[in-house]
């Protein structure tokens, strides 16, 4: 059963090109995280060659996700991405339980988390009390909402801004590395009493350094979720997540590149704020703000993806008959899903002002790589089906595939063993959407019985 209406009768506008949609890859990717998890991965493979090789292996991991994503891309053009995916290839099961997982934890509390990120390094230049650091993190989810709301023109356009502001950012902050003179002894900041030396790490470390990784390079399947407003999205997307892929791990790379050589690495190690302590280092007191004002571009480009990203997914499942149908509604003016936006914005901000994120975010994030090992498995099931698109293939398949699952299983059991009540209580969160999924659907059943 179509669910999809005409454009007379108030379909999303298909207005993203390939410059909006590899600018939302790039700037949802190219986050905050990246000015603080160096210093973790850091800690746990404490050598110049192993943080190297953790930001490399991760970026082909990534870059293998989002070539799955591409084939499915090709394959389900529609609006809704991982919903859209998990629903066609399993059930709609597992897409609601994708959606539901999202907006209660995952993609709502990206954007509370990555709001106060930008609220805090706004404290820099003003300092501001807890009180007023929610407020402006508030503020911020408001604002980029409201862009959202007004028109996917605006926007992408906003995302597009945003990104290119960011990547200029790091490119200056890279010349001013690569460019300078390292301080010498007793120059820059000094390293940490009790700092780890560099030395030999095992698989575990490693495993766990890649984890950190993963983390910061998370958010490469969003654009996906607007398919239905992009033009020639099966060309498009795969495009637009190969590029946007490779030059967030190009950025990545070099920034750690940058902080090795800025910083002894055992200082590395314990820093809170590696990026602005390496431009305190190269550059002196001012490139600290610098690079304050460079995270808060950044999280800023995060939430404008995050928040362009979400409502779609939550639009498809109404379509669906799986949510509130005035989620599934597009405004008359500005054909956007305006009730989703608006329903995102209310929930994040109120995990802003309760404080609660942090652990909702911290319980499910890790079953985000359960519903990853899911989209690759799905690709065997796709191939399988006559008549399976076939404009994007994944690379190294089934090789890539595999690997690319095994890694996902190895990330969630990582997680259930080292940290099994927050997990149980993660896994339970998501399980809670099986009754709620039975519930809209039998609902949706008697309306249709009564409209026969």
């Amino acid at each position: 059963m179509s669910s999809w209406q005409p454009p007379s009768a108030g379909a999303l506008t298909r207005a993203i090109g390939l410059t909006q949609a590899t600018a939302a890859v790039a700037g949802i990717i190219l986050g905050a995280a990246i000015f603080v998890q160096p210093s973790e991965i850091a800690r746990l493979v404490p050598s110049v060659t192993g943080v190297l090789l953790v930001w490399t292996v991760c970026g082909l991991l990534t870059l293998v996700g989002a070539l799955v994503c591409a084939e499915l891309a090709a394959a389900f053009p529609q609006t809704g991405g991982v919903y859209i995916y998990l629903k066609e290839m399993y059930s709609p099961l597992f897409g609601f339980l994708w959606g539901w997982a999202m907006f209660w934890s995952i993609h709502s509390g990206i954007v509370a988390a990555t709001a106060v990120i930008f609220a805090r390094y706004a404290g820099y230049f003003a300092p501001l009390s807890d009180v007023p650091t929610r407020a402006v993190a508030i503020a911020a989810i408001v604002l980029v909402s409201a862009v959202n709301y007004i028109g996917v023109r605006h926007g992408s356009a906003t995302q597009s801004a945003l990104t290119l502001a960011k990547v200029a950012a790091v490119m200056i902050l890279l010349a001013i590395a690569f460019t300078m003179p390292v301080p010498g002894p007793g120059e820059g900041p000094a390293p940490l009493a009790g700092g780890a030396a560099p030395g030999a790490f095992g698989l575990a470390e490693l495993g766990l350094a890649l984890i950190a990784g993963l983390y910061t390079f998370g958010g490469w399947h969003m654009v996906t979720y607007a398919a239905g407003e992009t033009r020639n999205p099966q060309r498009t997307i795969p495009r637009a997540l190969l590029l946007g892929t490779l030059i967030v791990t190009a950025c990545y790379i070099g920034l750690n590149a940058a902080y090795l050589r800025a910083l002894p690495l055992e200082q590395m190690v314990h820093s809170t704020r590696v990026a602005a302590d390496a431009a305190t280092a190269l550059a002196g007191p001012r490139g600290a703000g610098v690079i304050s004002a460079l995270v808060m571009v950044s999280a800023l480009g995060t939430c404008a993806g995050v928040i362009l990203a979400g409502p779609r997914v939550y639009y498809a499942m109404a379509q669906d008959g799986l949510a509130f149908a005035w989620l599934g509604q597009t405004h008359p003016r500005f054909q956007t899903p305006h009730t989703a936006i608006v329903l995102q914005g209310v929930w994040s901000s109120l995990l802003v002002a309760t404080g609660t994120y942090r652990a909702l975010f911290t319980r499910v994030v890790f079953t985000e790589w359960i519903f990853f090992a899911l989209l690759a498995a799905g690709i065997f099931l796709l191939r399988r089906k006559p008549g399976a698109a076939a404009a994007r293939r994944v690379w190294g398949h089934p090789v890539t595939t595999v690997a690319f699952i095994g890694v996902s299983a190895a990330i969630v059991m990582n997680q259930v063993f080292a940290q099994p009540r927050e997990s149980l209580i993660g896994i339970a969160l998501v399980a809670s959407g099986i009754p709620a999924y039975y519930l809209w659907r039998r609902r949706r059943e008697v309306r249709q019985a009564q409209h026969m």
